[in-house]
Parts: structure tokens; sequence; C-alpha cells
């Protein structure tokens, strides 16, 4: 199942189960993600979807700084929670040491002495 029927399904669950909270940050995905279809005439792939997601993620996060700066927690609390929800649908990051690992064995695999000869 594509990312997009994904985030459909979920809304539908969302509605059965009268999740507003979630339901509410499902639809607002999906609106972006149809603005987007209808403003490019494309249809999405699921590198796409990614996209609309991280950006609403970091649009989030720039809300959540002005928020705390006002001083309006109540509102931060609930950019916090569609944070939640939206991250659920990313890919999961990598740790530190997963990066670390991979650089090693990308330079092993390529035979240089160290990270300044790869560039």
């Amino acid at each position: 199942m594509d990312l997009k029927n994904k985030i459909t399904e979920d809304m539908k669950a969302a509605m059965r189960a009268r999740d507003t909270a979630r339901l509410g940050t499902v639809r607002l995905l999906l609106s972006a993600m149809k603005q987007k279809e209808v403003d490019e005439r494309v249809v999405l792939t699921d590198a796409d979807v990614l996209a609309i997601i991280d950006k609403m993620v970091k649009q989030r996060r720039d809300s959540i700084a002005q928020f705390e700066k006002a001083g309006r927690n109540d509102l931060a609390d609930g950019e916090k929670a569609e944070i939640a929800v939206l991250s659920g649908y990313l890919p999961q990051q990598l740790s530190e040491a997963e990066v670390a690992k991979e650089i090693e064995a990308a330079i092993a695999e390529t035979g240089a002495s160290g990270a300044k000869e790869m560039g």
C-alpha cells in the first residue's frame, strides 16, 4: 500500500474511532496533498508525500517556537500533538552511531584512507 492510501485509510480509522485530534491533522495533510496535485497537475509519489509531511513538521516546529515565546503553551501543545501524528508517516531517522557506521563502511568500500579523500 502506498503512503497516500495509508493516510486515507488512517483518516477513515480516525473517523470511526472519533479521534478528532488525529482526524484534523490527517485531514490537513490530505488537503495539502490534494492542493499540490491540483496546483502542479501531477500524481504524488511517496517521495512527494514525504516532502509535504516534512514541510508541515517544520512549519509546526516554527509555530511551537513562536507560541512558546509568546507564552501560549496551550497552542504549542496542539502543534506538538500534530507533529506526533505527522512524524508517524516519516521514515525512521538514523542515530549518530548508525550514520558513523555507514560512513565507515563507505570509506572501507572505496578504499580511501579517511574522510578527506572522499571530499
